[in-house]
C-alpha cells in the first residue's frame, strides 16, 4: 500500500498511532528483555508465539493501562487451526502486576472464550495486583477470575505457571482444567516479601511455592522442563478435546487403530494379586501408539490419570497403580482422580477404568487425610459421570475400592469386564479370615471363593463378560464402538446437581 497523501489529513493521525503501538507493545527495557534471552527464556509474546500456529495470533488490548499493554499481551489465534483465546503476564513490565486495565483484559478474553465456545490459555508471571497507578481506568470493572469460574465445564482452561505468580494472578492456575509450571515457576497466595512483613517468617520463593511444593500439595498438576516443554504440553492437552462442552472430542488417526491381542499381558501382570507390577507398562500396550499423556503423575501415585487414544478416540484412563501403595487409593488418589473425571466426563471423553486396588488405603494416617471424603468425592464424580464407561478387573478390588474405581454393576458403563484371575468383595481371604476368627477348613473355603469370584460375580452378570487378559484392548474397542452412535450425537454442557463431597 502507497503512502498516504498529506492532503487527506491523515500523516498526522496516523504517525501518533503509529507511535502509541510502538510503546504499548515494547515490554520491558530492553536489558531486562536481553537479560531474558541470555538466560534461554522467552518472554510473554515469544510464548504466545511459541504456543499459537505461525502467524496466527491477533493481540487485543495493546493501548489498555498506562505501561506497555498494562503487563498483559492476551488475544486470540489459533492451535492445531482451532480458535483459542490466550493471555500471557509480561514480567519484563513491572513484574507482570495486574492494574485494572489487565484485569479487564483478562475479562474480556474469558467472555469471547466463553461467548465464542473456545479453550482459554493463560500464561502467568507476575506480582499479583498492583497499587494504582496515574493513567488507570478507574474502578468497577467487570471481574475476571468471576468470568473464568464460570466458563468452567464449558470451555477447557489450561494454565502455564512460568515464573514466579502470586495472589489474584495465581488464583487462575486453580480455576483452570490443567495448570501445569516451570523448574524456575513458584505459585503462592503472598510472595517471599510480603510472608515477612505480615507473618514474620523468610522464606524463599522455591520453599514457599516452588515445584516440589506446589506439585506435592496438589495445587499444580504437571512439570515441564521448560518453557518450550510446557506450551507444547499444552498443545498436546488440547488435543484431546473438543474446542467447548458442545463439541466432541476430535478423533485422530495415530496409526494404530485397530484391534491387536496384546500377548505380552501375561508376562507383565502377574497371577499373584500380592505381587506389584507397573501400570504404566499395561497402559503402553493397551493404547494406540504407546501414547498418552499423564495427568499429575507426582500426586496421588497409587492411581494413574492419563488422557489417550484407542482405536483413534481420546479417552481418559483412570488406573490402579500397583507399583504404588499395592494400588491402594489415599487420599491424594481419589482427589486426583476426582478431578480428572470430572474434567473428562465434561467434555465427553469416555472414561475407561482398569482396577487393581486392594480398597481404599487404611490406618490412622491416611483417616487424618481425610480418606473417607476423598473417597466418597471420588465415588460421586464417576457415579454422576454421564460420558461412556467402560471398566475392566484386572486381578483385584475389594471394597468401596471397587466403587470408585465403577466396578458396581448396573452402574450406567457401556461394558463391564473381568479378568479370570480376579477376586472381588468386601475384602481378601486373609483379612476376612481374620475378621471372623476362621477356622483351617473356614479359611480354605474362604480362599477357595475368593479363588473363583469372578466367575462367581460373571454368574449373576456383576460383569459383563470375563475375557482372556491378552484380549484386554480388543474388549475396550468393543465397548467403543458399542457407544459410538451415542456419542455421534449432538451435546451440551453438563447439567450439575450434585454437591461433591
Amino acid at each position: 500500500m502507497g503512502a498516504v497523501s498529506d492532503a487527506t489529513g491523515w500523516d498526522a493521525t496516523l504517525g501518533d498511532f503509529e507511535r502509541r503501538q510502538k510503546q504499548a507493545r515494547a515490554m520491558g527495557d530492553s536489558e531486562k528483555l536481553a537479560r531474558r534471552a541470555a538466560e534461554g527464556r522467552l518472554d510473554a509474546r515469544q510464548r504466545i508465539s511459541t504456543l499459537l500456529d505461525d502467524g496466527s495470533f491477533t493481540e487485543i488490548g495493546t493501548l489498555a493501562g498506562p505501561v506497555p499493554a498494562d503487563a498483559l499481551v492476551a488475544g486470540v489465534g489459533t492451535i492445531d487451526g482451532r480458535p483459542v483465546a490466550v493471555g500471557a503476564e509480561d514480567f519484563t513490565t513491572m513484574g507482570g502486576s495486574i492494574g485494572p486495565a489487565a484485569t479487564r483484559k483478562r475479562w474480556r478474553i474469558a467472555d469471547i472464550a466463553g461467548r465464542e465456545r473456545i479453550p482459554l490459555i493463560m500464561l502467568l508471571e507476575g506480582a499479583g495486583h498492583r497499587p494504582p497507578m496515574p493513567g488507570d481506568p478507574g474502578g468497577g470493572g467487570p471481574n475476571d477470575l468471576q468470568a473464568q469460574a464460570a466458563l468452567s465445564g464449558l470451555v477447557p482452561m489450561v494454565c502455564g505457571v512460568m515464573g514466579p505468580s502470586a495472589g489474584h494472578g495465581a488464583v487462575t492456575a486453580l480455576l483452570c482444567d490443567l495448570s501445569i509450571m516451570t523448574p524456575d515457576a513458584a505459585i503462592f497466595t503472598a510472595g517471599p516479601p510480603v510472608v515477612e512483613a505480615s507473618m514474620g517468617e523468610r522464606v524463599g520463593k522455591e520453599e514457599l511455592g516452588g515445584p516440589e511444593v506446589a506439585v506435592g500439595a496438589g495445587t499444580i498438576h504437571n512439570t515441564a522442563a521448560d518453557d518450550a516443554s510446557l506450551l507444547a504440553q499444552i498443545r498436546a492437552y488440547l488435543s484431546y478435546f473438543g474446542s467447548s462442552a458442545w463439541e466432541r472430542p476430535p478423533a485422530l488417526d495415530t496409526g494404530d487403530a485397530g484391534p491387536r491381542r496384546i500377548e505380552r499381558i501375561v508376562d507383565l501382570v502377574p497371577r499373584d494379586g500380592r505381587r506389584g507390577y507397573d501400570m504404566a507398562a499395561v497402559l503402553d500396550e493397551v493404547v494406540d501408539a504407546a501414547e498418552y499423556l499423564e495427568i499429575q503423575p507426582g500426586f496421588g501415585r497409587s492411581i494413574i490419570c492419563a488422557l489417550a487414544r484407542i482405536g483413534s478416540e481420546a479417552v481418559g484412563v483412570v488406573a490402579n497403580q500397583p507399583a504404588a501403595l499395592a494400588g491402594s487409593i489415599d487420599t491424594a488418589a481419589a482427589t486426583k482422580a476426582a478431578h480428572f473425571i470430572s474434567v473428562c466426563d465434561s467434555f465427553h471423553l469416555p472414561l475407561v477404568f482398569l482396577t487393581d486396588n486392594p480398597g481404599v488405603l487404611a490406618g490412622t494416617a491416611s483417616e487424618r487425610a481425610g480418606v473417607l471424603r476423598a473417597s466418597a468425592r471420588m465415588y460421586a464424580a464417576q457415579t454422576r459421570a454421564t460420558t461412556t464407561k467402560i471398566h475392566v478387573t484386572l486381578r483385584k478390588a475389594f471394597g468401596f475400592g471397587s466403587c470408585v474405581m465403577a466396578m458396581n454393576p448396573h452402574d450406567s458403563q457401556t461394558l463391564s469386564f473381568a479378568f479370570p484371575a480376579a477376586t472381588v468383595g468386601a475384602m481378601g481371604a486373609a483379612g476376612a479370615g481374620r475378621a471372623v476368627g476362621a477356622d483351617e477348613q473356614t479359611g480354605q473355603d474362604l480362599r477357595r471363593a475368593e479363588e473363583e469370584s469372578a466367575y462367581r460375580s460373571a454368574s449373576g452378570l456383576s460383569f459383563d463378560e470375563v475375557i482372556d487378559p491378552r484380549d484386554l484392548r480388543n474388549a475396550i474397542l468393543t465397548a467403543l464402538e458399542v457407544s459410538a452412535r451415542r456419542r455421534s450425537q449432538a451435546v451440551e454442557p453438563k447439567a450439575r446437581t450434585g454437591i461433591t463431597p
